[in-house]
């Protein structure tokens, strides 16, 4: 990995169902990692989701009937997850308590991220990584980082 995480830089690793934030409290080329925050979303089960099969309409000309697509409700409860983050380091933001940011998320999830980033957290961003990082323990993330 090719990010130079310095001292008092904030890391955000998440995904659509657990974000995790740390701050190194080391230096570029031997990160020490302190978790400030976990934050998780406990998703139900498909069949708690969706209680019928989808709805049919019917055409206006005709006697014809459609289905309707039915609404993914675990990608809309990730990206309202992801809306709960981008919210919390705003807050954290706002507090003073980072002053730079790194993030790290799958690339879907980033791409969610991007659309609720505020003009204070998008000046705040130092670099986005786009691996698929929060099952991976904290000290195997800062060897990944380690600028040796």
């Amino acid at each position: 990995m090719h990010t130079r995480v310095r001292n008092r830089d904030w890391i955000a690793v998440c995904d659509g169902r657990k974000a995790i934030i740390l701050e190194n409290e080391g230096d570029a080329e031997y990160p020490t990692f302190a978790v400030r925050e976990v934050m998780e979303h406990a998703s139900l089960a498909n069949r708690d989701l969706d209680s019928d099969k989808p709805g049919r309409v019917w055409e206006s000309a005709t006697t014809a009937r459609s289905a309707i697509e039915p609404v993914d409700h675990h990608d809309l409860d990730e990206q309202a997850f992801l809306s709960e983050v981008s919210d919390r380091l705003d807050a954290l933001l706002a507090a003073n308590q980072l002053q730079h940011l790194i993030m790290v998320a799958p690339p879907r999830a980033l791409g969610v991220l991007r659309k609720l980033y505020s003009p204070a957290l998008r000046g705040a961003i130092r670099a986005e990584v786009d691996q698929d990082l929060v099952k991976v323990p904290v000290g195997e993330l800062e060897d990944k980082f380690a600028f040796r």
